[in-house]
């Protein structure tokens, strides 16, 4: 039924204005078409997300969004590292190995961050 239509992303934020400041300046995204009370929409890739305000912003205790780079992987975490970005060390995760900030195992690569809210944003080498 619904296989063949996309869905979108949609993320709780606290103060849209504090999310567009990081998603758009820290991030690179680029909003998307007229801003509506309490809301933003941003395109990554072909992947639409809505951002609105509530006050459940940052009360999932897992992946919020995820990018999958490739071999970008390492330029865009030195980049997001440049722009003051705080990665998340976790103990707990299976079969990965922490080297610095970043998550390791074979040829998979991971950071975890959070946004202005406490959403966990994760990019991979995927």
């Amino acid at each position: 039924m619904l296989k063949d239509i996309d869905a979108f992303a949609t993320l709780a934020v606290k103060n849209i204005d504090a999310a567009k400041s990081f998603y758009e300046g820290m991030l690179g995204l680029e909003p998307e078409g007229e801003d509506q009370s309490g809301m933003a929409t941003y395109r990554s890739g072909s992947t639409r997300i809505l951002m609105y305000e509530s006050g459940f912003a940052g009360t999932n205790g897992a992946n919020a969004l995820t990018w999958g780079v490739g071999s970008q992987f390492d330029a865009i975490v030195q980049d997001l590292r440049d722009k003051g970005v705080s990665f998340e060390h976790y103990d707990d995760l299976p079969g990965l190995t922490l080297v610095g900030d970043v998550h390791v195992a074979d040829d998979f690569k991971g950071v975890w961050f959070k946004d202005p809210d406490g959403n966990i944003l994760h990019i991979n080498s995927g």
